[in-house]
């Protein structure tokens, strides 16, 4: 019998295909079978009645824990990027000292100036951060006495180290919705408890158009 899929033989799509993460969060739900198979239990007797309500209890339990996992992560990417914002705005004030910075930075600079992330923000400031860091950078290359700044090659050498931590937590993050999505669609026990919780799909991390035309770009 043949590959479903062969990858030696096609059909292929010469033009190359781009994904994008759907911004949409799927209900949970549940039949009348899911009821069905719960009376079934009783019926059968008080034990399997009583096991199975214990289990629903300890499923409960368990996306509590998963949620709290999940603001875990969360955290750990707000707590990197407030310290890329705080290299920024170091680094601001030393380029701005010796040169004078483009207003745009400036202004940049100053809209993270709050320190503190609200709730659902992470990818417009990391995409401002990373757009930030961009325009300054060329600035100092243009200037050799500013790029040998011990201060400044620190910040730069901090900021890519960062970079790196943050793209580390977005995937522990990933990882943890992900284990959320599969697990609220387990039938029986986690299924039914998701479903009358009102529980939903949680979305993955998001790259910014902006940052995903970037990529596309001739860096060298």
């Amino acid at each position: 019998m043949a590959n479903e899929l062969d990858e030696t033989a096609g059909p292929v799509n010469a033009a190359g295909r781009d994904v994008n993460v759907i911004e949409k969060q799927l209900p949970v739900t549940v039949g009348f079978g899911s009821t069905l198979f719960e009376i079934f239990l009783w019926c059968a007797g008080i034990l399997p009645g009583v096991v199975f309500l214990f289990m629903k209890i300890g499923a409960k339990n368990y996306f509590r824990r998963l949620q709290q996992k999940l603001q875990a992560d969360a955290s750990t990417i707000d707590n990197y990027l407030e310290q890329r914002v705080q290299i920024l705005k170091n680094l601001a004030g030393i380029v701005s000292k010796a040169i004078d910075l483009d207003k745009d930075v400036m202004k940049a600079v100053a809209a993270f100036r709050g320190g503190r992330l609200g709730d659902g923000e992470r990818n417009s400031v990391a995409s401002g951060l990373d757009s930030c860091f961009g325009r300054l950078f060329p600035q100092v290359e243009a200037y050799p006495e500013l790029k040998a700044h011990a201060a400044i090659a620190e910040a730069a050498q901090q900021n890519a180290y960062l970079q790196k931590e943050i793209t580390a937590a977005r995937q522990l993050y990933n990882d943890t919705v992900n284990q959320w999505n599969s697990d609220i669609f387990l039938w029986p026990t986690k299924q039914i408890v998701a479903a009358r919780s009102g529980y939903t799909t949680r979305i993955p991390f998001t790259a910014s158009a902006e940052v995903k035309s970037q990529a596309r770009e001739t860096f060298f």
